[in-house]
C-alpha cells in the first residue's frame, strides 16, 4: 500500500488490523492524514510503539498542536484542540504531568478501586437481570455501556439522571463528526462540570471528584481549567475504555468458541483472558496524537521536527514479530506485554478498574447465559465512527 494517499478514513474504521498489516508490507512508518486533512506519521510495529509512547522526544503540549496543525492546514486549527476540556494530564508533557498525575493518584488509588468490587457486582447483577428474558438484546446498550457510566458516574458523584447526556456527549467528541457538533458537545459537557465542581467545593462528598477538587500536594492544587479537564478526562477513559473492552471481549469469545468453551470450563482463565482480550482486540485503536520535538528515526525513516505522530496500538498489539499466530485469540497465551493501555507517563490511571469491571462483567454474563451466542453475522457488525476508540456500535446476541 502505498500511504501518501492514504487516509485514516472508513475503511481504517471498520477493519483496522486488515488495514494495518497491508501498511506494514510496505515498512514500518508510513504518511497518512486524518479526515479532516491533518497530515501525520503513522506507526504500527510492537517495539517502536512501545519505545515511542515512552520517548520524552514525542510531546502532547495542547498549545503547541494548535500552533502546529495551523501551520500544516492552512487555517486556525484551534477548534480541533480547544482548551475547555483539554487541559488535562493526557495532553501535558513533564514537569506539568508529573504534578498532574500526583494529583489525581492522591485521589485515585488502588484501594478506591478495590472498594468498588461489591457495588460493580451488583449493578452487573441488575443489569442481568434486566437482559433476562429477552429475545436479541444489544449486548452494548443493555450491558457494556451502562456498566461503566455508571460506576464512574458513583465515583466521581455524578448525579445517575446525567448518565444519558454523558455517554451522547461521549460519543459526539470522540467520534469523526462534524466539528460544530463536536464543539456544541463539548461546550454542554464543560458548563455542567464547572457547575458540578462548584457544587463539590462548597458541599464536598465522599466521592472522587471531591477529592480532586480538595486534592493538594505541597500547597499545590488543580486550577478550575484542570479541575473541569481532569473530570472530562476521567469520565471519558473511565467509560469509552471499559465499554469497548467488554463488548469486543464478549465478540471476541463468541466468535472462537474453543476459546469460550475454555473459559466457561475454567473460570480461573478469565484474568489472562482479559489480557488476551486487551491485545487481540483493544478498545483503543490510535494512541492519542503526540508531535516530534526533534527529529525521531523510526524504522530508519527520520521523521523531522514538528511533526504528528499517529501510534497504532492494535497494530502493535497484532505484531508477529511480538506475538506468535497474532490473529488467533488465546485465552491460555502468556498475560501481559501489550501496549492496549498505553505505556510510559501517560499509562492508563484507569488501568485497574476497566480490568475489574471488564472480568466481573464477562465472567457474570457468561455464567448467568451458558447458550449465549451472536445473534448477527460478524460482518454486519459495525464499528463507531471514530480514530480514537475501538467500539462497536452494537453487539445483537441470543441469550439461550
Amino acid at each position: 500500500m502505498t500511504s501518501e494517499d492514504f487516509m485514516v478514513n472508513e475503511e481504517f474504521i471498520q477493519d483496522p488490523h486488515a488495514v494495518v498489516a497491508r501498511l506494514r508490507e510496505g515498512g514500518p512508518v508510513h504518511r497518512v492524514r486524518l479526515q479532516r486533512g491533518l497530515p501525520c506519521w503513522i506507526v504500527t510495529g510492537y517495539d517502536d510503539v512501545r519505545a515511542l509512547l515512552a520517548d520524552p522526544r514525542l510531546a502532547k503540549d495542547n498549545g503547541r498542536m494548535q500552533e502546529l496543525a495551523t501551520a500544516k492546514m492552512g487555517e486556525d486549527a484551534s477548534r480541533m484542540f480547544g482548551e475547555a476540556l483539554t487541559q488535562h494530564m493526557l495532553n501535558s508533557d513533564p514537569p506539568d504531568h508529573t504534578r498532574l498525575r500526583k494529583l489525581v493518584n492522591k485521589a485515585f488509588t488502588g484501594r478506591t478501586v478495590a472498594r468498588l468490587r461489591p457495588r460493580i457486582e451488583e449493578i452487573t447483577t441488575g443489569l442481568l437481570d434486566a437482559l433476562d428474558g429477552r429475545e436479541q438484546p444489544d449486548l452494548v446498550r443493555g450491558f457494556a455501556r451502562p456498566l461503566p457510566i455508571t460506576v464512574i458516574c458513583e465515583l466521581l458523584g455524578i448525579a445517575t439522571e446525567r448518565q444519558a447526556d454523558f455517554c451522547r456527549w461521549s460519543d459526539t467528541l470522540l467520534s469523526t463528526a462534524e466539528t460544530e457538533d463536536v464543539i456544541a458537545a463539548a461546550e454542554q459537557m464543560h458548563a455542567y462540570l464547572v457547575e458540578l465542581i462548584a457544587r463539590k467545593r462548597a458541599e464536598p462528598a465522599e466521592d472522587l471528584l471531591s477529592d480532586l477538587v480538595h486534592a493538594t500536594d505541597e500547597g499545590d492544587r488543580l486550577t478550575e481549567f484542570e479541575l473541569v479537564s481532569m473530570t472530562f478526562l476521567l469520565l471519558v477513559a473511565g467509560y469509552e475504555t471499559t465499554v469497548n473492552l467488554i463488548a469486543n471481549g464478549v465478540l471476541a469469545l463468541l466468535r472462537a468458541p474453543d476459546q469460550l468453551a475454555l473459559v466457561r470450563s475454567d473460570p480461573a482463565l478469565l484474568p489472562d483472558a482479559i489480557e488476551e482480550f486487551l491485545r487481540y482486540d483493544g478498545p483503543i485503536s490510535l494512541a492519542s496524537l503526540r508531535f516530534t520535538k526533534g527529529p525521531v528515526e523510526v524504522g530508519g525513516v527520520t521523521i523531522p521536527e514538528g511533526e504528528f505522530m499517529l501510534l497504532s496500538l492494535l497494530g502493535a498489539n497484532r505484531d508477529a514479530e511480538r506475538f506468535e499466530d497474532p490473529a488467533r485469540l488465546d485465552v491460555t497465551r502468556p498475560a501481559g506485554g501489550h501496549v492496549a493501555f498505553g505505556h510510559g507517563i501517560h499509562y492508563c490511571v484507569g488501568a485497574p478498574l476497566a480490568r475489574l469491571e471488564a472480568e466481573i462483567a464477562i465472567g457474570r454474563l457468561l455464567e448467568r447465559f451458558p447458550g449465549l451466542r451472536l445473534a448477527a453475522e460478524p460482518e454486519t457488525l459495525r464499528w463507531r465512527e471514530s480514530n480514537l476508540v475501538h467500539g462497536l456500535e452494537s453487539l445483537p446476541v441470543a441469550l439461550s
